[in-house]
């Protein structure tokens, strides 16, 4: 069964990357989500992602804050597409979870998102857009998605609109 993968760091995460999921409902893409960390409990990370590579996970989506190792932890275990999500914070942590997230090494890449909501909705869009390489219904889907945007931003611009 192909999916997608969504990890948090903390429940905290859960209301930003809740996003992803409805986005995944919407296009009726499977998907799993949970809750794991590179630094408190590495070893539940390692083990979910040799098992969700035996089920048959296609991309993994990985949001944490602060230090944000999570999405680099991942990408250490797997050779499938991994999309990083920081997550916003006080202070410096929304930069330190930016950083955290798309400084990786050369040879280990994660794919890193906008902080918070935006990279959410933009990592369940970018995920799709990876399916649909091998999936021309989805593929359809999301273009049928683009043009259904676009129709509404023309008609609320000639809601408003004043032109000479």
């Amino acid at each position: 069964m192909k999916f997608v993968s969504i990890l948090m760091g903390s429940k905290s995460d859960y209301e930003i990357m809740q996003e992803c999921a409805n986005i995944f409902k919407q296009f009726n893409i499977k998907y799993e989500l949970i809750i794991t960390s590179a630094h408190r409990s590495p070893q539940r990370t390692k083990e979910y992602i040799k098992k969700a590579e035996e089920k048959g996970v296609q991309v993994f989506i990985a949001a944490a804050g602060m230090a944000a190792h999570l999405a680099g932890a991942v990408a250490a275990y797997t050779t499938k597409p991994v999309l990083g999500v920081p997550m916003p914070g006080n202070n410096l942590a929304s930069m330190d979870s930016l950083f955290s997230t798309v400084q990786m090494p050369s040879g280990i890449p994660v794919g890193t998102l906008a902080i918070g909501k935006a990279g959410a909705q933009n990592a369940a869009y970018l995920a799709m857009q990876i399916l649909a390489l091998n999936d021309a219904k989805l593929a359809q889907a999301l273009k049928g998605d683009r043009e259904a945007k676009e129709n509404k931003l023309v008609a609320d611009s000639k809601s408003v609109e004043i032109l000479l």
